[in-house]
């Protein structure tokens, strides 16, 4: 772990990320050394601050960084937090304020083989997103309600919960973004007002977009996933994870994810 370049596992107890979730965060796998996607995810980090009004720390700093990370450990994710740092008491954020970099570095999660292949189960999340369009697309560190619909579910066969917002729209995974395949189209949730739109969402779009491959941007009712052709989740880390149960409704065949995520593959292991 590194704390403003440093080794250690600190920081002030009066760091704003601690105090009011006042930061972003971008989850990065590695995998032979190389940091996947990283400027794409270092895009994203970037825009996210200026979002929040936060200094973003310089491309060249978090690079080095990242490399002394990985020259320990090749194979592993790593987790970026930037906060606005440290402040005195009250709400208000002071302009002068030095963001504060945190690195943190994990093994790859086990999961059982076929998930990728033969697809996963998942359910629905009780939890409703909140609407704040402000915040809406950002990975920022207010994640309570993700917290809480991640505990909603004690089984181990479910591999992810799917979220919807206040309006009853689908809205996308815990963890994940989420596509619908129907009619040769990809579909995916409008996040004008709640979610996260990750490196992968936007990786999988390009692919459509360069096979010619209509992608729709536009809200959604559970009914729509019902009735897709297939249904597939993605983040950084999982890769592509077709769905093939959701309560009664069970899916066979993957032929669209299943291409997305050879693309994917072939992609990250250049």
């Amino acid at each position: 772990m590194l704390v403003n370049g440093k080794k250690c596992d600190l920081i002030s107890i009066r760091d704003r990320g601690l105090l009011y979730g006042d930061g972003v965060f971008r989850t990065i796998r590695a995998s032979q050394g190389h940091a996947l996607h990283w400027p794409l995810h270092y895009l994203k980090l970037q825009h996210d601050c200026f979002v929040l009004g936060i200094t973003c720390p310089n491309f060249v700093l978090l690079s080095d960084e990242l490399r002394s990370l990985l020259s320990a450990q090749s194979e592993c994710v790593i987790k970026l937090i930037v906060t606005r740092g440290s402040g005195t008491r009250g709400y208000a954020p002071n302009i002068l304020e030095e963001p504060t970099r945190i690195w943190d570095v994990f093994s790859h999660p086990k999961y059982p083989m076929d998930w990728a292949a033969n697809g996963v189960k998942v359910r629905w999340c009780q939890l409703r997103l909140s609407h704040q369009p402000r915040f809406a697309g950002i990975k920022h560190l207010n994640r309570l309600e993700n917290v809480l619909a991640a505990a909603e579910s004690g089984d181990e066969d479910i591999a992810e919960g799917l979220l919807m917002d206040v309006m009853g729209n689908v809205i996308e995974g815990v963890r994940s973004n989420l596509f619908l395949v129907s009619q040769g189209r990809l579909i995916t949730p409008d996040l004008s007002n709640c979610g996260v739109a990750g490196v992968q969402r936007e990786r999988v779009m390009a692919w459509a977009s360069e096979n010619g491959i209509p992608v729709q941007v536009r809200s959604f009712l559970p009914d729509d996933v019902m009735e897709a052709d297939e249904v597939f989740l993605v983040n950084s880390v999982i890769g592509v994870w077709p769905v093939r149960e959701l309560e009664q409704r069970r899916w066979e065949l993957f032929p669209i994810s299943t291409r997305v995520r050879e693309y994917l593959s072939k992609q990250d292991s250049r």
